[in-house]
């Protein structure tokens, strides 16, 4: 029987119609609560037909063990930087993902987290709780300038959402999207400088590659204003934690909201659950229902193609389709 290993939490934590489409698959389907390790992950490798991943560790190593019998990677989400695509590809195995499924969801997480840092609400809720009222004075968005490291999808409706709060909006992106830009009066920086050294908000919405790891480090954060706010929805890597949390500390960071972190889930002592002004929450971005559903039902789609020997949705490697498994 074809087995599939699902290992994306909150594709199973949601109901929808993903679930019936999954078993329509006959499959026997193996669930584990990921995101797994590396170590976790050759655990199991070996034994399956086919993986529905998150953000799990699928390596070289993985990848050697779960051969000959792996044949398709059908990733939940749009993220790939904890695949090693290059060797999937290699050995021919099509690895498939979801664009355009989660950009609305992540870019009100972007200001759910810019408004609780700006008013001060995670402080004031707990004062509250306690039973003091204390009120503290916080800032408005309206008039910051925002820049954004990455206008695609998400950094896109980032954008959109600012101009709408009356935010003066700095882009930068390797491919500049010159119709959006224009249509939208975004102002082009030429190189991220542009942005660390002008921008009261900076909002990350870049890949993870080995040029953009720490991106945000103890020289970078110099540049910037004084007091700069600076929030994370793309990927923990592209911040120094050891440098933010100093930053924080010292006060040129005057607040980062991340909705993601180098380890996760952290360890107790990481030093950002205790820097000063400092939001974290646990990679749910892209968590609403109907975001979920989307992503679920494209993912598991993708997979019943790949499955059934036909072209998925979406693609991230050029490795051919394997015959019918089902």
């Amino acid at each position: 029987m074809t087995k599939i290993l699902l290992t994306t939490t909150s594709y199973q934590d949601t109901p929808g119609p993903h679930h019936e489409l999954l078993e329509s698959t006959g499959a026997e389907i193996h669930r584990e609560r990921g995101p797994l390790s590396e170590e976790q992950m050759l655990e199991l490798a070996g034994d399956f037909d086919a993986f529905l991943c998150g953000d799990d560790a699928i390596t070289k190593a993985v990848i050697d063990k779960s051969l000959p019998r792996l044949k398709i990677i059908s990733k939940y989400g749009i993220g790939v930087d904890k695949i090693d695509v290059a060797y999937a590809t290699e050995k021919g195995i099509p690895l498939t993902f979801c664009p355009g499924v989660n950009h609305t969801t992540v870019a009100e997480h972007c200001f759910a987290l810019m408004l609780g840092l700006s008013r001060k609400f995670v402080e004031e809720v707990n004062y509250v709780r306690q039973g003091n009222w204390k009120r503290l004075t916080g800032n408005e968005l309206m008039g910051k300038k925002i820049g954004i490291v990455g206008l695609g999808r998400i950094g896109k409706e980032v954008a959109k959402r600012a101009i709408a709060f009356g935010m003066p909006v700095v882009g930068y992106d390797l491919y500049w999207p010159e119709e959006f830009a224009a249509m939208h009066k975004i102002e082009k920086a030429g190189a991220l400088e542009g942005i660390f050294t002008t921008c009261d908000i900076v909002s990350l919405h870049t890949n993870l590659t080995p040029e953009t790891r720490d991106m945000i480090n103890t020289a970078s954060i110099a540049t910037m204003k004084k007091g700069v706010m600076i929030v994370n929805c793309a990927r923990g890597e592209l911040v120094s934690t050891s440098d933010m949390a100093a930053a924080l500390e010292s006060g040129q960071v005057g607040g980062y909201g991340t909705d993601v972190l180098d380890q996760e889930p952290p360890p107790a002592n990481h030093p950002l659950l205790a820097a000063p002004n400092c939001i974290v929450t646990p990679h749910i971005g892209s968590r609403t229902y109907e975001s979920v559903e989307r992503q679920a039902v494209m993912a598991t789609t993708n997979l019943i193609h790949c499955l059934k020997g036909e072209q998925p949705l979406a693609q991230v490697n050029d490795a051919p389709i394997p015959e019918a498994l089902i």
